[in-house]
């Protein structure tokens, strides 16, 4: 919603400010520190809570009067799935990038000690399976697809992954020593990419890169496809895939605007 002249309407645009300002690393706000954080009058900022967390946006703590986010996010996210969500954002990144590259490309989110296929593409040399990759998971110790995410974490989150689970054979490629695959991880930030051949699926191979929000890795992009398409092209395919990562880490990050703390418009 505008006013006559373009500019967003200020109570609106503020309650979707609001909305925004609840991160991974920020799951609470106060009155206070939120009016100080935008530069309100703490009376405007109260309000605004008050009527998110009527609508069910937010939720209030009795105890601390810190606000969370509430039951009609979850609401609108389920309905944002059900007709589509994320797969229906990225897959025109996708197919782009699968017709660039001539091989299967694939977006994927952690899901517990795995990454989660939310949608593919295929290129010219024509489908990866006889079925869909959606919703596909890729175990985190096997195949550039997990490492290239697994390798961004912090020691500590992948020590809890590596360490005291089983690990599963796939194929005689596949790596399951946790000091080793540790190694291979750790390559990753420094790399900036993961490639393997045959660690999950003895046919293929796969070059994946981090797909970066605020910095922070949120999932992988891959291409994948015969070892003999990706095998010693490397670095030519990685232009066009790091490209796609980079415009996808865009994509999935929330417009905010400057604020007293220095943000960005896009951070």
């Amino acid at each position: 919603m505008t006013t006559d002249r373009g500019a967003p309407l200020q109570t609106a645009d503020r309650a979707l400010q609001v909305l925004l300002a609840f991160t991974h690393d920020r799951e609470e706000w106060g009155v206070t520190d939120l009016s100080a954080e935008f530069g309100w009058d703490k009376s405007v900022t109260q309000r605004l809570l008050a009527s998110l967390a009527h609508r069910g946006f937010l939720v209030s703590d009795a105890v601390t009067r810190r606000y969370r986010l509430g039951p009609a996010v979850w609401h609108m996210a389920t309905a944002w799935e059900r007709h589509g969500g994320m797969a229906a954002l990225v897959r025109p990144a996708l197919r782009e990038l699968a017709a660039v590259s001539g091989v299967t490309a694939l977006f994927a989110v952690p899901d517990g000690a795995h990454l989660r296929c939310v949608d593919s593409a295929d290129g010219t040399l024509g489908p990866l399976r006889a079925y869909r990759l959606a919703d596909e998971l890729y175990p985190g110790h096997a195949g550039a697809t997990s490492r290239a995410y697994f390798g961004m974490l912090t020691p500590g989150a992948r020590a809890a992954l590596l360490y005291g689970r089983p690990m599963a054979r796939f194929s005689e490629l596949t790596v399951t020593d946790p000091a080793e695959l540790e190694e291979l991880m750790c390559r990753v930030p420094a790399d900036g990419f993961a490639y393997s051949e045959g660690e999950y699926d003895p046919a293929t191979a796969g070059l994946a890169v981090p797909v970066l929000v605020r910095a922070q890795p949120v999932g992988s992009l891959t291409l994948v496809g015969p070892h003999a398409h990706l095998a010693g092209k490397q670095q030519e395919l990685l232009v066009p895939l790091r490209s796609a990562a980079e415009g996808l880490g865009e994509l999935l990050t929330p417009r905010r605007v400057r604020g007293r703390r220095g943000e960005t418009a896009r951070s």
